[in-house]
């Protein structure tokens, strides 16, 4: 066995197109069987280090000290690990497993073991697979195979040789939704354009402008966000654009307005579908003059402010029904991004979670992360109030947790094999398809043959597809 590595893993880390091609497959080199990967051992008491067979040159085995004496970082590039499991497990072994959670743990057990509670509940809340010894090399190679795999899929992105923080968008998640609005975001921060921000409520959209903000050359400028939905009524109009000083009853001195405070800089009108139609007649004209006067005043001011906006409704359907103005719509929805819901994040949300486990750890140090039921529990939940809920969530379970790792209850979830079964890919795809097809016969007034046509198929496999999915029409 060999006791130091020999080559350096890049931690499974890439980039998105347009970086260079070397950066760009790193991934596939971490994945690649070519590659010789590190393994570490923890030798637990199983006495299946006698046994070890010699692995092929793709691996190189390092034994982690007695007790786990190893120094911070460490690990820190090791994705996978082998823990050879005895009875009773040391208390060190288990604390050693729990401490470095980023690698992939594979349990090599006796099957007599696979009996004690101890073991099971190790290899159930900690590990991403077992080995059942005598050893069968073919099988356990295969199993590092895709325990490596895993590991690189789950590594954080990075840029190499990046040269600061601010660099780069700030935003926690790799998901293609997520990449794709940063995207977005780079390109429309070099511009004064409106922005609209869309998005459920929780999905972050506060934190998407003011990353507009900060990468725009207003960054250096103040950034000022106003709840539109949180302002009484009769105040909104004083908080936003000021007032003199005898306006009103009350007014005993002159008051700045956020925009004026925001001179210089952005503007963030959150909730703006919740703005009386009053005020949408004041908001209208400041962006077609850039001036506003306060309340109880009489000479324009001139702000210079970029002002983008953010909503959960749907402000065009706000539109139709008469509760907001097309056209301070179409003034403020020159650019609109959609922020998505934490649904539709994917592995996002385990990096969210270990983001903001962190964040909150320090009020209970004994925790270590994650059981594996939490983290199914986690992925079979809906998520209706996003990242805000996630965030509440694990600040709660941190404070509420006993144990050294947090669970199900702990979050306030149900454990997953109470959760709805989970779809199959043919039911997904039966799903989505019937959703479609409804969709677009909608849109057709049962039109087959225009509905055929929007679809880019042919009238007969259309006509199949309704029969398929009984929502066969008689129209033409």
């Amino acid at each position: 066995m060999n006791g130091s590595f020999l080559r350096s893993v890049d931690g499974g880390t890439f980039l998105p197109r347009g970086d260079s091609d070397e950066s760009r497959y790193a991934l596939q080199r971490a994945c690649a069987t070519a590659m010789v990967r590190e393994v570490a051992w923890v030798d637990g008491g199983g006495g299946a280090g006698e046994s070890m067979p010699s692995f092929s040159d793709a691996w190189t085995l390092w034994r982690v000290p007695g007790r786990g004496g190893v120094t911070e970082g460490t690990l820190s590039k090791v994705r996978v690990g082998l823990v050879d499991l005895g009875s009773p497990i040391p208390n060190w072994v288990t604390e050693f497993v729990h401490t470095h959670q980023h690698v992939k743990w594979i349990a090599l057990v006796h099957p007599d073991l696979l009996l004690r509670d101890d073991v099971r509940e190790l290899i159930r809340e900690s590990c991403y697979d077992f080995h059942t010894l005598p050893f069968d090399q073919a099988r356990l190679e295969i199993t590092l195979g895709r325990a490596c795999g895993m590991a690189a899929l789950e590594a954080r992105p990075t840029r190499p040789n990046q040269d600061a923080e601010s660099d780069h968008i700030p935003i926690v998640g790799h998901s293609p939704a997520m990449q794709g609005l940063a995207r977005q975001i780079e390109r429309v921060a070099g511009s004064e354009a409106p922005v609209l921000f869309q998005g459920e409520s929780g999905t972050g959209k506060e934190l998407a402008a003011l990353a507009v903000h900060r990468h725009s050359r207003r960054a250096n400028g103040p950034f000022v966000a106003v709840n539109c939905g949180a302002l009484p009524a009769q105040l909104i109009q004083s908080e936003l654009f000021g007032h003199e000083a005898g306006a009103f009853t009350g007014a005993g001195r002159r008051k700045i307005g956020q925009f004026e405070l925001a001179h210089g800089g952005t503007l963030l009108l959150d909730e703006i579908g919740d703005l009386s139609l009053e005020l949408q007649v004041n908001l209208l004209r400041f962006l077609q003059e850039g001036t506003l006067v306060r309340l109880g005043g009489l000479q324009p001011i001139k702000v210079d402010v970029r002002v983008l906006a953010a909503t959960h409704v749907a402000l065009d359907e706000a539109v139709e029904r008469g509760r907001f103005r097309e056209d301070l719509y179409y003034r403020l929805n020159v650019i609109q991004l959609d922020v998505p819901p934490l649904r539709e994040r994917g592995t996002d949300l385990k990096e969210l979670a270990r983001f903001y486990f962190e964040q909150f750890r320090s009020q209970n140090p004994r925790l270590r992360g994650f059981t594996q039921a939490a983290w199914q529990a986690m992925y079979a939940h809906a998520w209706p109030g996003n990242v805000r809920e996630l965030v509440n969530r694990v600040r709660r379970a941190v404070t509420m947790a006993e144990g050294r790792l947090i669970r199900p209850e702990d979050l306030g979830l149900a454990a997953s094999g109470n959760a709805e079964k989970p779809q199959t890919l043919a039911q997904a795809r039966s799903t989505a398809e019937r959703e479609l097809l409804i969709k677009v016969l909608g849109q057709c007034d049962n039109n087959v043959s225009r509905a055929a046509r929007q679809l880019g198929v042919g009238r007969m496999t259309l006509y199949r597809l309704l029969d398929k999915y009984g929502l066969r029409s008689n129209a033409p």
